[in-house]
């Protein structure tokens, strides 16, 4: 009786002690039914996959215009952390697949005041983890209670058709950023008011940036050219190349307000004149844009 009574008492200490180890751990994290996946595309300049979940915030996948179309991942949450303090990584198993191992991925830094945020090679790691059906889930103590933790888990369920949308966004960004065209300088052919071949090029590129960026604020174009040609027909020249660019950035959808043109002439000169390469660089245009 003795025996039994004993077993009963250590059955019931596992089990509180189990409940209270359970009760620790607050999780949130979206189940089968409200397990939503949403592809927001902002023009080609960004796409984002975004994932809510439920009484915590969001999770966040960007990737923006540049060269390398970089991945960053951030976790929007509502209540932000109130001191700094590290969150493990984990890719865990879904409860159907209970028996497989989870894996630790990366730890990230919680800042004060801060959403959490994940580079390149770590949100890349997340997105082939949840293609595996496992669930990247974030581990750290509560910085309101510190009798818990806090298990914040984003669910691969509805995750893959959202995904191919993603990656098919990201693959139409622009394969360059805002900072590679807000300061450029180009140049003309001699003794014409063409660009250069290579120069169009990246007219080219700007114009295409600026259809997809509203928060454009203003753009200063500045022209200048060699000393040959007479003072006065240089600077009509350089005035006239200027309101050429602009008029053509106006036709884009630009608002004319925000473009400022100055035609400098002969002015500030780069190289000397007395040789064609020294020329070539002196006939130039200067294009610098900057945004809200």
């Amino acid at each position: 009786m003795k025996f039994k009574l004993l077993l009963i008492s250590l059955s019931i200490t596992s089990a509180l002690c189990h409940s209270s180890a359970y009760a620790a751990m607050r999780q949130y994290t979206a189940n089968q039914d409200n397990s939503n996946w949403e592809v927001v595309k902002i023009t080609r300049l960004q796409c984002q996959l975004n994932h809510e979940v439920p009484y915590y915030g969001e999770a966040i996948f960007k990737a923006s215009a540049s060269k390398n179309k970089n991945l960053s991942f951030h976790l929007d949450m509502v209540v932000r952390p109130e001191n700094y303090d590290i969150a493990g990584l984990k890719a865990v198993p879904p409860t159907w697949r209970a028996g497989l191992p989870t894996r630790d991925i990366a730890n990230m830094k919680l800042l004060k005041k801060f959403d959490g945020e994940l580079d390149n090679k770590t949100s890349w790691e997340m997105l082939t983890e949840l293609e595996k059906g496992f669930y990247p889930t974030f581990y750290y103590q509560d910085w309101q209670n510190s009798a818990d933790k806090i298990a914040v888990g984003i669910s691969s369920v509805n995750f893959k058709q959202a995904y191919w949308a993603f990656l098919q966004c990201r693959d139409e960004l622009l394969p360059y950023s805002f900072e590679d065209i807000s300061f450029t300088i180009m140049n003309y052919q001699s003794n014409s008011s063409k660009l250069t071949k290579s120069s169009q090029q990246r007219l080219d590129k700007i114009a295409e940036y600026l259809k997809n960026d509203p928060s454009i604020e203003s753009i200063s174009i500045d022209s200048y050219t060699d000393s040959y040609g007479g003072r006065w027909n240089n600077l009509d020249l350089s005035r006239k190349r200027a309101k050429s660019i602009k008029d053509y950035m106006v036709s884009l959808g630009v608002d004319e307000a925000k473009v400022q043109t100055t035609g400098l002439g002969e002015k500030r000169f780069v190289d000397t004149n007395e040789n064609i390469l020294g020329r070539n660089k002196n006939r130039r245009l200067v294009i610098q844009i900057a945004k809200m």
